[in-house]
């Protein structure tokens, strides 16, 4: 066998073992990197049918977000607004614009307007929006400057253990209730300082869930 493989074959078996292993971290580490919410999620900001701008409305404007997501307060999710609603405006505010051609459509028809979802939550995943807002929850932390964007955008990963970080400590998240809709205001640990976000948090006995079925029902 010997007149058949050359000496340095016995090396071999080592170096493929070798290959694989680095094969395997480059993987481990390409996937740990690309594959995640925070690289595939973030910034994702698809094209609407219709060009709602949120840093005129919700900032320039300084309509309350509750206006058009009127259900966030009671309800497990947000609720998009009906053509209804866009037309208590725009009646009398653009209502000739072309821009709004596919609201008016939806108001005459009763169609909803194809909205592209931005931020979906995964069917295995249970997140209620009144939960979070009627404890301190600014929509800030979720979704970041609305009243800033000019075409709403995916801000944050929405991970799980970008959830979990919240959780464990709900202290460095929270707004008093009366700013949690003011995208402008600061959470009450930089307001007030830490020792008065643990009182509000003890005192409004928030105890977010850390465990699988907390989230996963």
């Amino acid at each position: 066998m010997s007149k058949i493989f050359p000496k340095s074959a016995n090396a071999l078996p080592l170096q493929i073992v070798i290959f694989l292993g680095v094969l395997g971290g480059v993987a481990t580490a390409g996937i740990t990197y690309y594959a995640t919410p925070a690289y595939l999620r973030v910034g994702y900001q698809p094209v609407q049918p219709v060009p709602f701008e949120h840093s005129l409305h919700a900032g320039q404007l300084g309509l309350d977000c509750r206006y058009c997501h009127a259900a966030v307060e009671k309800s497990g999710t947000s609720s998009v607004p009906a053509a209804q609603t866009c037309m208590n405006c725009h009646s009398i505010i653009k209502p000739a614009s072309p821009l709004l051609e596919v609201v008016r459509q939806s108001y005459a028809t009763g169609e909803p307007v194809p909205w592209v979802k931005v931020h979906q939550t995964p069917d295995y995943v249970y997140f209620n929006h009144s939960v979070h807002v009627n404890r301190g929850v600014s929509c800030v932390e979720c979704h970041g400057k609305v009243n800033e964007m000019a075409t709403v955008y995916h801000d944050q990963p929405h991970s799980m253990s970008w959830c979990l970080d919240c959780h464990r400590d709900p202290a460095g998240r929270v707004r008093r209730p009366e700013n949690v809709f003011n995208l402008d205001s600061k959470r009450i640990v930089d307001a007030e300082g830490a020792a008065k976000a643990r009182e509000f948090v003890d005192l409004a006995r928030i105890k977010p869930p850390t465990s699988c079925s907390g989230c996963h029902r």
